[in-house]
């Protein structure tokens, strides 16, 4: 298991005001994803090729 911190990254549509903040932390397996108003509160971690899955879903939205 590895003991670092996660370097947590704020989504790029996140709006200057501070609402609407979703971050992510990518890891070699599994990618976590959290609200950025609330850090210290739950944390959703899904495998890396379902969060793929995902994001090739979303970005393919017209």
């Amino acid at each position: 298991m590895n003991s670092s911190p996660l370097r947590w990254f704020k989504s790029s549509y996140s709006g200057s005001e501070g609402d609407d903040c979703v971050e992510v932390a990518a890891c070699t397996d599994v990618v976590h994803v959290r609200d950025s108003k609330v850090t210290a509160g739950p944390e959703l971690a899904v495998a890396a090729a379902s969060w793929g899955v995902f994001l090739a879903g979303v970005t393919a939205r017209p």
